[in-house]
C-alpha cells in the first residue's frame, strides 16, 4: 500500500494543475507515491482540483486510474500514438507518463509534446512526465514546471517499519520482536531515502529474523550508506576522527567546541553555524580536522563531491548538486565535507558556462539553507576561489592552516611513530621536530613510513635514526613551492584566522 502524501505536496500540485501548467516534471524514485500524489490531489472526494487521471506507460498503455475501467488500452502503448490520440480528449485530464525520458531524443516526440501544450487552452489536459531523471530539450523547457517529492519525514518512515511488521506476521502467524528503541534509531537513520529504498531495508532487516535489534543497525547503515553513494557525488565517511587526533589547531577547535551546543539543539536558543573554509599549505591537516569536525560535533559525515556534479548535458549538473544538497538536508544534523573546493569550481572553454550555474546553486544553498547542516570546504589555492564564495555569509569563518610549528610536529611525529610501534623519548622527539623544520603533517607521516621500509630492508627494529634519517632526505613542499606558499601566507594573513 502507498501512503497517502502529505498535503503540502498535494497543494503545491494542485496548484499547477488549477494554474494551468501543461506540462510538469516530476524526479523521483518513489514511482507509486508519485502516481498516487497525482490521483489524490485531483480526484476523489478529498481532490483539491477535479480532473480525470491517466496513467501510461510502454509495456502497459494508457490505463484509467481514478475509476477501474477495465484495464489499460494496450493499442496506445506507442508514444507517437498516444500523444496523437490526445488531442481530441476531453474533457480535461491529467495524464501521468511513467519513464518517458528515452523518448525525448526522438524530434517527432518532442514535437508532438509541444503541440499539446500549445493547446493546452482548448484541451485542459495536463501532461505529468515521472521519471528517476529527466532532462527536457529546450523546445519544451519553456513549457514545463518542475515538481519535488518530498523524502518521506519520520512519521512515514516509522509507519513503513510498522507495514513491515504487519507483513511479517501475516508471512509467518507470528509477532516480530521489534525493539523499540532500535526501531527509533532505525527511523531516524534512515532519513534522507526514498520511500521505496525505506521499505526495502526495514523488510529486509526484519525478515531475515523476525526482529529488529543492535545487531541490524550496522547493516542498515551499511546499506544506506552504498544507495546514498549510488551516484557517486554524496558519500557517507565512515572513517571519522576524534579531535584529540588533530595536531594543533587550537583556534579551530575551540571554535567548534564553542558552538556544539547551538548545533546539537542542547541550546535552541542558539542559531546552528553554517560552516567554515579551511585554506591553507598542503598537507597540514585541513582534511583530517573536516573528519574531526564530524566526530567532534557528534553527527554523520558527508563527502561532497564537487567534480562528480559535472554533467554533459545543459542543465544536468545544477540539478546533481541540488539533488546532493536536498539529500544532505534530509540527513540533518550533519557535516558536509567538499574537499580541495578550488578544483571543483573551476571553469573550462568548453563547459558552456555550468562552472558558473554550479558555482550559483552552491553558493544559493550555502546562503539560503536553514536545515543544521555543517559545511566544511577545503581549499589549497585561494587564487581559484571565486571572490563570492569567500565573502562573509556563505562560512561563518575562513581559517587559515598554517605548516605545524614545533610543539605541533612534535606531537605528529609521535603519533605516526608510535602507529609503528616505536615511542619516542624526548630526545629522539626533539631531533625529529629540528629534522623536519618547514615539513608538513603529510610529509612527516610519509617519512615515518618510508623509515619503516628502510628499517625492513636492513633487518632492523624501527627506531628514530631511521625517521630522522629520512626526514633529512625530504625536501618539503614549503622548500619547492617557497614563493606560492609565501604569497599564501601573505594573502591570508589579513583575511583569515589562524587554525593553530
Amino acid at each position: 500500500m502507498t501512503a497517502m502524501p502529505r498535503t503540502d505536496s498535494r497543494r503545491d500540485l494542485a496548484a499547477l494543475v488549477a494554474g494551468r501548467t501543461p506540462l510538469v516534471v516530476v524526479e523521483t524514485a518513489d514511482e507509486d507515491y508519485a502516481v498516487e500524489l497525482v490521483r489524490s490531489t485531483v480526484s476523489g472526494p478529498g481532490a483539491l482540483v477535479q480532473r480525470r487521471v491517466f496513467r501510461w506507460s510502454v509495456t502497459s498503455g494508457l490505463e484509467r486510474v481514478d475509476q477501474d475501467l477495465g484495464g489499460a488500452q494496450a493499442h496506445n502503448a506507442d508514444p507517437s500514438t498516444l500523444l496523437r490520440s490526445l488531442f481530441d480528449a476531453a474533457p480535461p485530464s491529467v495524464y501521468v507518463l511513467l519513464d518517458f525520458h528515452p523518448y525525448l531524443d526522438d524530434p517527432v516526440t518532442v514535437r508532438l509534446l509541444k503541440e499539446l501544450c500549445q493547446h493546452f487552452e482548448r484541451s485542459g489536459r495536463t501532461l505529468v512526465l515521472v521519471s528517476h531523471a529527466l532532462r527536457l530539450p529546450p523546445e519544451l523547457a519553456h513549457l514545463a514546471a518542475s515538481f519535488v517529492v518530498d523524502f518521506p519525514d519520520a512519521e512515514e518512515r516509522r509507519a513503513i517499519v510498522s507495514r513491515v511488521g504487519e507483513e511479517w506476521t501475516q508471512t509467518t502467524g507470528r509477532l516480530p520482536m521489534l525493539d523499540q528503541e532500535v526501531t527509533q534509531r532505525v527511523v531516524a537513520n534512515l532519513s534522507g531515502l526514498s520511500r521505496g529504498d525505506v521499505e526495502r531495508l526495514a523488510r529486509t532487516a526484519v525478515f531475515d529474523d523476525g526482529a529488529l535489534d543492535a545487531s541490524d543497525l550496522p547493516e542498515v547503515m551499511r546499506a544506506k550508506h552504498a544507495l546514498l553513494a549510488r551516484d557517486g557525488i554524496l558519500e557517507f565517511e565512515l572513517d571519522t576522527v576524534p579531535m584529540s587526533q588533530v595536531a594543533g589547531m587550537t583556534h579551530l577547535k575551540r571554535w567548534l567546541a564553542l558552538r556544539r551546543p547551538a548545533f546539537d539543539r542542547s541550546a535552541p536558543h542558539l542559531r546552528p553555524p553554517k560552516g567554515v573554509l579551511l585554506l591553507g599549505v598542503q598537507g597540514c591537516g585541513k582534511s583530517m580536522a573536516a573528519k574531526a569536525a564530524a566526530g567532534l560535533l557528534g553527527v554523520p559525515l558527508l563527502r561532497l563531491d564537487m567534480a562528480a556534479v559535472h554533467d554533459k548535458y545543459v542543465g544536468e549538473s545544477e540539478r546533481r548538486l541540488r539533488d546532493a544538497v536536498a539529500t544532505a538536508e534530509v540527513m540533518a544534523p550533519c557535516v558536509v565535507w567538499i574537499d580541495e573546493l578550488e578544483k571543483a569550481l573551476d571553469a573550462s572553454d568548453g563547459d558552456a558556462g555550468a562552472s558558473r550555474r554550479v558555482l550559483g546553486t552552491l553558493l544559493t544553498w550555502l546562503q539560503e539553507r536553514d536545515a543544521p547542516v555543517f559545511v566544511v570546504a577545503t581549499a589549497n589555492d585561494v587564487t581559484r576561489l571565486p571572490p563570492e564564495l569567500v565573502r562573509k555569509g556563505r562560512f561563518d569563518e575562513i581559517f587559515f592552516v598554517d605548516l605545524p610549528d614545533d610543539a605541533t610536529r612534535a606531537q605528529v611525529a609521535a603519533v605516526h611513530c608510535a602507529a609503528h610501534g616505536l615511542t619516542l623519548d624526548a630526545d629522539e622527539a626533539g631531533r625529529l621536530v629540528a629534522a623536519s623544520q618547514g615539513c608538513s603533517g603529510a610529509e612527516i607521516e610519509q617519512a615515518v613510513v618510508s623509515a619503516t621500509f628502510a628499517a625492513y630492508a636492513q633487518g632492523a627494529a624501527l627506531t628514530a635514526a631511521h625517521v630522522e634519517a629520512e626526514l633529512r632526505a625530504t625536501t618539503p613542499l614549503s622548500v619547492v613551492m617557497a614563493e606560492k606558499v609565501a604569497q599564501l601566507r601573505a594573502w591570508a594573513a589579513p583575511r583569515t584566522v589562524p587554525a593553530g
